[in-house]
């Protein structure tokens, strides 16, 4: 496989230093790309980059994954307006352990072969350095104008903030172009990765490896991710898509690839799956001739889950996906765990009741009349039962007189009623 080719027609490549690919075509080379270990999650915003590192190890190159312990305490002046806040080693190495768990999902770490992937965190060289040798070893290699000339630099210099820029922040390409010179020096990589706001930073560390070493590396950027209607990628309203189950459920996030718009699923699904040239186009063709049956959003869905959160996570989200589009079954809400449960019925109305009252049983109609308010009257109630128009977790319910009692308690304590097709309501036993 040529990586370069194959991120062309896929829409990821932004930038790429000339004899790059020339590189690549030529021997098995090591690129890294760096991660902000600020949180114990990777979120959908670090997915391009992932992926960029996951067609590299399969075009059999070997992917280097950078945790920046040491450039995560300082913080990227590249389109931010405020420094991060410093973490301590023990946060950091945490999270750089949930995020190789994470990654693991999408990267070789461990077979054994030649290009499996490799974690690094620059913590463990700059915490060496002192301010001296830094400013001696580095800081004489790179001038101030060139350092000035920078984008990321020039903004914030130039900004109307009356933070300005610290030097702290200004050093930040100096520290990122000592990774990559450390990485070239030790292991011999010679090309880093990254999204087009990085490409800065990136060619400072070749220019570094140049005048220190003589050598020569390379820089290739990706795109950065936008949706069509020109918002953020990857944030909704809750904030960031996790990649942790625990943050975002599979359920969730499921979802939200589901409800990209047709325009977006046509480049997500180039960008975030391995799909083949041939049968991505032909997905596109299939989905353009019946839209609304939403065959790309589907199938991205799908794929993106899947290699997340693994193939049973993946079946769970799309039986709960089915819930509200009169799929279920009582079964199949019993089967849902919690965390899922609540994310699907999030928004939905609830009503307290007292959890002792279902155990010894209560009719329905005083269940879903007096203790709850789901209906006015027992006149309402009686109508619509009639009419087949009331459900209790799923399943019909004809009878306003039959007891409710702890059989029907989801996940121990949830009865979920419904009125007519799309009306919920959620009982919560305390």
């Amino acid at each position: 496989m040529n990586f370069v080719e194959e991120l062309k027609w896929r829409g990821m490549i932004h930038d790429i230093m000339p004899g790059t690919e020339e590189l690549l075509n030529k021997e098995k080379s090591s690129g890294y790309i760096g991660f902000d270990p600020s949180a114990d999650s990777l979120h959908i915003g670090n997915l391009a980059g992932i992926m960029i590192l996951k067609h590299f190890q399969e075009a059999g190159h070997k992917p280097v994954v950078l945790v920046g312990g040491a450039t995560g305490m300082i913080g990227d002046p590249s389109g931010k307006s405020q420094e991060r806040n410093l973490l301590d080693e023990k946060t950091l190495r945490h999270n750089q352990e949930c995020i190789k768990k994470q990654l693991s999902h999408f990267l070789d770490f461990s077979s054994g072969k030649s290009n499996e992937a490799l974690l690094v965190n620059n913590y463990d060289w700059m915490k060496e350095y002192s301010f001296l040798d830094f400013i001696r070893e580095i800081g004489k290699h790179i001038t101030v104008n060139y350092m000035m000339s920078k984008d990321s630099v020039k903004k914030r210099i130039s900004s109307e903030a009356k933070e300005g820029m610290s030097y702290t922040e200004f050093s930040y390409q100096l520290v990122q172009g000592t990774d990559f010179l450390h990485l070239y020096q030790t292991i011999n990589c010679k090309l880093q990765m990254g999204g087009s706001d990085q490409w800065g930073n990136i060619v400072t560390g070749t220019e570094l490896i140049r005048r220190k070493t003589g050598g020569e590396a390379f820089a290739l950027t990706c795109p950065l991710i936008t949706k069509s209607d020109g918002t953020k990628f990857g944030k909704t309203e809750s904030g960031n898509v996790w990649l942790d189950a625990e943050k975002t459920s599979p359920y969730k996030f499921y979802q939200f690839w589901l409800n990209v718009s047709d325009e977006d699923a046509a480049k997500y699904i180039k960008i975030f799956t391995m799909l083949s040239k041939e049968e991505t186009e032909s997905l596109i063709t299939e989905h353009q001739q019946a839209p609304h049956i939403r065959l790309l959003q589907k199938r991205l869905a799908e794929e993106v889950t899947s290699m997340t959160h693994g193939q049973e996570e993946l079946e769970k989200a799309k039986e709960a996906s089915g819930i509200l589009f009169g799929k279920g079954t009582t079964d199949s809400l019993k089967r849902m765990d919690e965390k899922t449960f609540l994310s699907v019925f999030e928004g939905v109305p609830r009503y307290n009741v007292d959890k002792k009252s279902i155990l010894k049983g209560t009719a329905a109609f005083t269940l879903l009349t007096e203790m709850t308010g789901i209906f006015a009257s027992r006149g309402e109630l009686k109508r619509l039962t009639s009419g087949g128009g009331l459900s209790i977790n799923k399943e019909k319910m004809n009878d306003p007189e039959k007891m409710i009692d702890s059989s029907f308690l989801l996940n121990d304590r949830y009865i979920l009623v419904q009125k007519g097709k799309k009306n919920y309501f959620l009982i919560v036993a305390e």
